[in-house]
């Protein structure tokens, strides 16, 4: 039977079917309310209203073909998708068996690994930018069928979905920006049920969504009322058709209700108007789906009841099922934080003779192009890192990065593997976490660890939490360069930062900060094959020096994460340090001379750090200076002064001595520059008054 009237290429059982889902949808939502008012489950946020929407478009998307970054309003969809209703509800109630997360996300945080439903977190609109970044990996990896753990098809897309309150985000603009630029396949999908929480929609845009993205170029809209099932049947079948066919990303934007509040956190009869909520009620997906079927002689009025019981009694049962279910073990949380190191066992020196010395920045240069060439997963992205524009690569020198780390990369890969991309550091981080995810090893640059910051929340809430959230069913494996520091005479606030405990402090992301030129290519090889973001903080200062130069170690040499170095070996004082305060430390030591008995440490990597090298040294000297270029209070050393407090006291001869920047921001002028960091000078001081304590 065929529906005529409408849409003659909608099958009246297609749609019956969709009925049932959606009474499925609206029975769960109503079992998790009655759950949470028993205190069985812990939250409960609600996707009533967005039923018909969601249903009528998933009928042209493909579980396990395309790629989805829903938000929490998307139940219909999921079970559309093939998450059963047992699945949902294990997640509400918290289950070790909730296959999406075990326990450890929110309800309604989709994830799906076998349908590409990619794990869900709770910020608004971040999604966007990794969606945009999945897409482009479907670009790259579909001309590369051979590539390893990688699968894309030619004509996928990928849904991206969100509330009207979410457009507000700037990530969404960065995101549109990239899709129509780059003219990807990305569906989004705004929801506008008119509020974001209590705040209407007329208090978040001067337009609707839809009129405000109109002159975007590249960009195809569609305005649908996401309340009449049919309607979005025939007007989404079009726009997904016209992603599918390679027109580039479409917009929906589509009118929903929200008869339910925001969440059972909030009571939107404190903020909306009887009337209001008698009209929306009236306007109910299900229920006009329902009388449409009705009239069009689909189903009978006897029939449409037996489908809401037997909707009712399948959610009853699932119900059952996750209440029944074994709680998570507690001793489980600190798995999946990151994974397993690859590598796992010291190499030792480099053999003799293996060339000239290189520069700290050549062999991170050197490390690129070798690991790029190893490696067709790997794509070099950020502000000013290729060469030139592909028209005049012949006729400039090239440029490579502020730093020149990247000179060449774009000459020898190509363009599709080392690009520019806008000046936004969060696109940057957003679409590397999105090619992470399908299985690329994207490594974004951070031209500036001081611009680091409009892209913390996709590190933290996105890179760094996706396997955690995902109990490992989904990862996040890129290589995030950023230069890093001072001492650089001139480079003030925006040029002279440091900051790495900010990023020790989230677990998720691993850290590596090393010294000499040998450990920066032997950390850089195996961040390329750790399944975790890691975070490459390169020092500025250190690109060019004479000092810390070494011969280019051999492709095979790589060095694991957590084992420090010792510098400089003694018996009556131990200096703990990284960055370009080991070479400071190796000056002091050389001032005080050999009798002075100076022991250093360079850890090399932050997260994780060396605890054993560190117990060592302390337990055969007594004392020690923990020593490092960021600010004193919350700066890194606390934590190992800390630990060196807790398990090490009993071979201390003396208080554990901290050495760091004032708590000032990095200054201009050289001599306050001076002022601030820690200086030859004030090590040599310390360590005199530690050695006489």
């Amino acid at each position: 039977m065929r529906l005529a009237k409408r849409q003659e290429e909608v099958s009246l059982i297609e749609a019956v079917e969709d009925f049932r889902l959606a009474w499925l949808s609206r029975f769960l939502d109503d079992r998790e309310i009655t759950l949470r008012q028993q205190s069985k489950v812990y939250f409960q946020i609600s996707g009533a209203g967005h039923e018909a929407l969601l249903l009528g478009l998933a009928r042209n998307l493909r579980p396990g073909y395309d790629w989805f970054f829903p938000y929490y309003r998307d139940r219909a969809l999921a079970l559309a998708l093939g998450v059963t209703p047992t699945e949902i509800l294990l997640q509400a109630v918290g289950a070790a068996t909730d296959p999406s997360s075990a326990g450890r996300q929110m309800p309604c945080h989709w994830g799906a690994a076998a349908l590409n439903i990619v794990s869900q977190t709770s910020c608004t609109g971040s999604q966007c930018l990794p969606a945009v970044g999945c897409a482009e990996a479907a670009r790259y990896i579909s001309r590369r069928p051979d590539l390893s753990g990688c699968q894309a098809y030619g004509d996928e897309l990928t849904y991206v979905s969100l509330g009207e309150g979410a457009t507000s985000e700037g990530e969404f603009w960065e995101s549109l920006n990239t899709a129509c630029r780059l003219h990807l396949p990305v569906l989004y999908v705004v929801a506008d049920n008119g509020y974001a929480i209590s705040v209407r929609s007329t208090d978040q845009h001067p337009a609707p969504i839809s009129e405000m993205v109109r002159g975007i170029r590249g960009l195809h809209v569609t305005k649908m009322d996401g309340r009449d099932y049919f309607d979005v049947r025939r007007k989404g079948a079009d726009a997904i058709a016209r992603v599918r066919a390679g027109a580039g990303p479409a917009l929906v934007h589509a009118l929903v209700t929200r008869p339910y509040s925001h969440s059972l956190s909030d009571d939107q009869k404190k903020y909306r108007v009887p009337e209001e909520l008698q009209d929306e009620a009236e306007h109910d997906p299900v229920l006009l789906l329902e009388r449409t079927l009705i009239s069009l002689g689909a189903i009978t009025q006897d029939e449409a009841d037996q489908i809401r019981t037997e909707a009712k009694e399948t959610v009853r049962a699932a119900a059952e099922v996750a209440l029944a279910a074994p709680r998570p073990d507690p001793r489980t949380v600190t798995q999946n934080v990151v994974g397993p190191m690859p590598v796992t066992v010291d190499p030792g020196e480099p053999p003799a003779g293996t060339g000239d010395p290189v520069t700290f920045g050549e062999a991170i240069r050197l490390t690129l192009h070798e690991s790029m060439a190893a490696d067709e997963r790997i794509r070099v992205f950020g502000e000013d890192v290729a060469d030139a524009d592909a028209h005049v690569l012949d006729e400039v020198p090239g440029k490579g990065g502020v730093f020149g780390i990247t000179f060449g990369l774009q000459r020898e890969f190509g363009e599709a593997r080392c690009f520019n991309t806008p000046l936004a550091e969060a696109n940057i981080i957003g679409r590397a976490v999105g090619q992470a995810i399908r299985g690329l090893r994207p490594s974004p640059e951070i031209q500036f660890f001081d611009y680091i910051w409009p892209a913390m929340n996709q590190l933290k809430s996105e890179a760094a939490t996706t396997r955690w959230r995902s109990n490992g069913t989904f990862t996040c494996p890129m290589i995030v360069r950023v230069a890093i520091g001072g001492y650089l005479t001139g480079g003030s606030i925006w040029h002279s930062q440091s900051g790495e405990s900010i990023f020790a402090h989230i677990p998720g992301f691993l850290i590596a900060f090393p010294s000499r030129a040998r450990d920066a290519a032997g950390l850089l090889r195996t961040a390329f094959r750790c399944e975790d973001p890691v975070l490459f903080l390169e020092h500025k200062h250190l690109y060019r020096q004479g000092y810390n130069r070494d011969p280019l170690p051999p492709a095979d040499w790589m060095l694991p994460f957590g084992q420090g170095a010792y510098m400089a070996r003694g018996d009556r004082a131990t200096v703990v340090t990284w960055g370009a305060t080991v070479h400071r430390a190796m000056l002091a030591a050389a001032q005080l001379g050999d009798d002075a008995g100076i022991e250093i440490i360079d850890l090399r990597t932050i997260t994780p750090w060396d605890h054993d090298i560190v117990a060592e040294s302390v337990a055969k000297t007594g004392r020690v200076l923990v020593l490092h270029e960021d600010t004193l209070t919350g700066g890194f050393g606390g934590e190992v002064a800390a630990f060196i407090a807790d398990e090490c006291f009993e071979y201390l001869d003396a208080p554990v001595w901290r050495l760091a920047a004032t708590d000032t921001h990095v200054a201009y002028e050289p001599t306050l520059e001076n002022a601030i960091l820690p200086q030859v000078s004030d090590i040599a001081r310390d360590l005199t008054a530690l050695l006489a304590y």
